[in-house]
């Protein structure tokens, strides 16, 4: 199978092109390098069944001839991280609604199965969980940026539904539940890395707010399962689908857990929304997933708990923080092992 990931570059995309080559796929990834990294697809550069092109997904005259030549693609180029969606509204409106367009045209053109990663903040404000996909999706004003990226990213699915209905188009769509684990940037405000990070470092953990809100955190092996599955599945088309986990853990309690996985001497220092933000900033209490639609289909549940996760995290961080020996005697006491192994993808060639 030929398999194009636009966002290839980025965490989660680089995962899936390693799962996929080791699976004997051949991968082609699109990313503009803005929020993807090479390092993070380095290791796959001697592969012959692996090719990095350096481009924007919302030029159609560079993704038209790479959706060609795919038999699958994985939409998953997008604006990301809640401190790049504040201070970039323009930039992350037009890159998620313009390259959603882009790509989906291409398939349609070519007749090419897709699959399209949105998120769970197209949920909003909607206080009825766990999160089912077909409930209501009750979103802010237009003066909290944060609706702004849950606004494009639901455009983004209507699009891909409106191809599947008005042209037959073979198209799926993801809501993500935080993803965490190993190549997640500390850039743009995301939490787990952060919070290791800080903690390796015996600095302050930053929790915004009071630390009350909580949030159910994936692992990005079971993310690349489910994305793989979904792509296998005929009856997955025209379809949308929550992959998340439903362990749930406030923030604060998370940046307590870190602090004790790694030994860490860091305080939890609480700071307001406004100053980490802007007063256009607005949070969401609670966010978990239902995950019955995808285990009916597929056969899918979460693989890797927390602590594991937070662990994998730990040993990603830790050489570049020099904490050898604290990671060691966290080995030692974890019962937790890093599952580093992707299942078989059921993807066909």
């Amino acid at each position: 199978m030929r398999a194009l990931i636009t966002g290839g570059a980025g965490f989660i995309g680089s995962h899936l092109a390693e799962a996929l080559i080791l699976q004997g796929h051949n991968v082609t990834v699109l990313d503009d390098l803005s929020t993807g990294r090479r390092e993070n697809v380095a290791h796959l550069s001697h592969s012959p069944a692996f090719r990095c092109v350096v481009g924007s997904v919302t030029n159609a005259t560079a993704v038209k001839p790479l959706v060609e030549e795919a038999d699958a693609v994985f939409h998953l180029a997008a604006a990301v991280g809640v401190k790049l969606v504040c201070e970039a509204p323009i930039h992350t409106i037009h890159t998620n609604v313009d390259g959603t367009a882009v790509v989906l045209d291409a398939a349609k053109r070519y007749r090419k199965r897709v699959l399209v990663a949105s998120t769970s903040e197209v949920y909003g404000k909607n206080d009825r969980l766990p999160y089912r996909e077909d409930a209501n999706l009750v979103l802010g004003p237009p003066d909290k940026t944060r609706w702004g990226y849950a606004t494009s990213k639901l455009l983004d699915e209507f699009l891909a539904l409106g191809y599947a209905k008005e042209h037959g188009l073979p198209v799926t769509v993801v809501r993500l539940f935080n993803t965490v684990g190993p190549r997640q940037s500390t850039r743009y405000g995301m939490v787990l890395p952060n919070f290791v990070r800080w903690a390796l470092a015996d600095e302050p953990i930053v929790v915004h707010g009071d630390g009350s809100q909580t949030r159910s955190f994936t692992w990005v092996g079971d993310v690349v399962w489910a994305m793989a599955a979904l792509m296998n599945e005929p009856r997955a088309a025209g379809e949308v689908f929550n992959i998340g986990n439903g362990e749930e853990i406030s923030i604060r309690d998370l940046a307590t857990r870190v602090c004790e996985r790694t030994g860490s001497r860091s305080a939890i220092r609480y700071v307001p929304y406004e100053q980490a933000f802007d007063r256009s900033f607005e949070d969401m209490p609670r966010r978990v997933p239902d995950i019955s639609k995808l285990r009916r289909l597929v056969g899918y549940e979460p693989r890797v708990q927390l602590n594991a996760i937070i662990d994998s995290v730990i040993r990603y961080w830790s050489p570049q923080q020099g904490a050898a020996e604290r990671v060691a005697r966290l080995r030692e006491r974890s019962p937790e092992r890093l599952v580093n192994s992707v299942p078989a993808l059921a993807l066909q060639g």
